[in-house]
């Protein structure tokens, strides 16, 4: 765990002694401000939603992209109420759909990888499901700037989850299966081309890790997804979904490929179903194929096999 410098603590209990609905009111705000004045990422959120759902009319596509900067904002505004967050506490703003799933995947004993996105809150699933269940091992990309690094590590870590940085994760992930721990990623974010896959996203190919997919080929722990929904009350409901069939043929390079596309799908189907609650903002596609006879880029297995 890091622990807080007094500069962060300070700056985090400011925040947390301000009533959660003007904080939410002032963030909510603050990023629908930004929306209009920041040109750059409205247009690449519009984009981006453009050629997710081409069916949709402009004037829904705006609305889901004011929807996508609220819920940035709300998950802002409420990360600082999580170090004073206990199980009653979350007991009291957040369903739990699918525990069963859970222990069914944890009785195992070969460990847990729970996998989710940018979605919803996802910063409040990660702490839901370690007051809840058990704490957990979560791999994240370090900030650039160090400040910021500390305050939100030290947040994250304060219910008992540890958090690993992307390139030091792999020891610390496989001691954590070995100890049937959980192990918990977010995998929908973009990945330069040396260190990912390319499987279909809304349609496109997008670059993702393929680190949970061969972490379970490799250890045969079960996989489950979570993502925690926001419900129109402002409350939540953690969805834990079944464990996702491994497929392992034994061609590791073509299975990475093909369970990532299996989880990618899980994704997919859950933003389709509340698209203002995803990371529209972020350049998802940005990676692309190589053209070309030459190109190591691998694609068509994974969109062409079940």
């Amino acid at each position: 765990m890091t622990e807080n410098s007094p500069d962060t603590s300070a700056l985090v209990s400011c925040f947390h002694r301000i009533p959660l609905r003007i904080r939410q009111s002032v963030f909510v705000a603050l990023f629908q401000a930004g929306y209009h004045l920041d040109a750059q990422h409205r247009l690449a959120t519009l984009q981006n939603l453009k050629r997710a759902f081409p069916e949709k009319p402009v004037p829904e596509l705006v609305a889901i992209a004011r929807g996508a900067f609220r819920n940035m904002a709300l998950v802002a505004a409420e990360f600082f109420d999580i170090p004073w967050l206990t199980a009653e506490r979350i007991r009291e703003r957040v369903d739990v759909d699918g525990a069963e799933h859970y222990a069914a995947a944890a009785g195992k004993g070969r460990g847990l990888l729970l996998f989710g996105a940018h979605f919803g809150n996802w910063e409040f699933q990660a702490v839901a499901v370690s007051l809840l269940f058990r704490p957990l091992t979560f791999v994240y990309r370090p900030l650039d700037n160090p400040f910021l690094e500390n305050l939100v590590t030290s947040v994250r870590s304060s219910t008992g989850n540890v958090a690993v940085p992307t390139k030091k994760s792999m020891r610390q992930m496989l001691r954590a299966l070995k100890d049937n721990g959980t192990v918990g990623l977010l995998i929908d974010q973009n990945w330069n081309r040396r260190e990912g896959v390319f499987v279909e996203f809304f349609g496109r190919p997008a670059c993702t890790t393929d680190g949970l997919a061969l972490l379970a080929l490799h250890t045969g722990a079960p996989v489950i997804p979570a993502f925690m929904v926001r419900k129109p009350n402002g409350h939540y409901r953690l969805v834990i979904g079944e464990e996702v069939p491994l497929v392992d043929t034994g061609d590791r390079k073509t299975d990475a490929i093909v369970n990532t596309q299996n989880f990618t799908r899980v994704i997919e189907a859950l933003v389709r179903q509340y698209p203002d609650q995803w990371l529209w903002v972020h350049r998802r596609w940005q990676t692309q194929p190589q053209p070309g006879p030459g190109s190591r880029d691998r694609i068509m297995p994974a969109l062409t096999r079940n």
